[in-house]
Parts: C-alpha cells; structure tokens; sequence
C-alpha cells in the first residue's frame, strides 16, 4: 500500500476542521429559529446563548490548532502521521465539547481537555519540529563555514608556499 504524504494527511484534517467549524454554526442558527431572536442578537434564550459559545469558543481555539497543525506538520518529520493523528483528536475533542455544552455547560470539561491536550501536543512538536530545522541550518551553516574556512586557509598557506620556493 502506498504511504500518504503528511501534507495530505494534514490538508484532510484541515478540511474536516473546517467542516467542523460549519457545523458549529448549525446550532446557532436552529436556536435562532427555534426562539424567534433575529440577528444581530446574541442572547435573547439559554439555546442561543449555549450555541454561540460553542460556536465562538470553537473559532477561538482554531486560531491557535491551524497554524500548529501546519508547522508541526512542515517541521516535525520524525513521525509522519502523528501531527495528523493529533489533529483527528482535536476535532473529536470539539465535537465532544459541542454535544456537551449544548446538553449541560457544566459538562463541557472532557471536550475542552481534549482540545488542549491535543493544541499542547501539536505546540511540542512544533516546538521540537522547528528546533531541529534550526539545527540543521545552524549546522549545515557552520560545516559550510568552517569548510569555506579551511579552505582559503590552505588556499593561503599554499599561496605562501608557492611564492617563497619561486624566490
């Protein structure tokens, strides 16, 4: 079986996040219609209330999962199919915590946590991702200076020698 690249892997996530982020919105929209509140009012019955702060609540925390899915993804090659696998997790933790705050706010805590265990972990490898590409840079830099170095050091010492026996 062909192995799926990561950025594939994690532009599938993206899109499944994105659709989970519609579908945050549904709610709303329902307890909108269900008790007559026209927009642009937030409030106006506990539904709307609970829906809208699934909803913006869900928005809040992708602002910080997107850019972290990608840059774990982009640096953190040691394992190709963790950084997608933890973005599955953050989606289930936001489905999670959707039923629940729209059920009872009081139980919305398991959702959250998954969310920010999941947003913790794709902030570590992007941490360790982006480490280690600056090492290797750092490194591949030093090599080629010290080489390029080396170089016109023996270039010179050669130079020297090649002028005092020509004397």
């Amino acid at each position: 079986m062909p192995m799926v690249p990561t950025t594939l892997l994690s532009a599938i996530i993206t899109v499944l996040a994105v659709l989970m982020l519609f579908y945050t919105s549904v709610p709303v929209g329902r307890a909108r219609g269900k008790h007559g509140i026209k927009a642009p009012a937030m409030t106006g019955h506990e539904d709307l209330e609970r829906a809208v702060r699934v909803h913006m609540n869900t928005l809040e925390q992708f602002a910080i999962f997107l850019p972290l899915l990608w840059v774990a993804t982009v640096y953190f090659t040691l394992i190709g199919w963790l950084v997608p696998a933890i973005g599955l997790v953050w989606i289930v933790g936001r489905f999670i915590y959707m039923q629940a705050y729209l059920a009872d706010p009081a139980k919305r805590s398991t959702g959250f946590s998954i969310t920010i265990l999941a947003s913790a972990a794709l902030l570590i490898l992007s941490v360790i991702g982006v480490v280690m590409a600056l090492m290797t840079v750092t490194a591949a830099y030093d090599f080629r200076f010290f080489t390029i170095a080396s170089i016109a050091t023996r270039s010179e010492s050669s130079a020297g020698t090649v002028l005092m026996s020509s004397m």
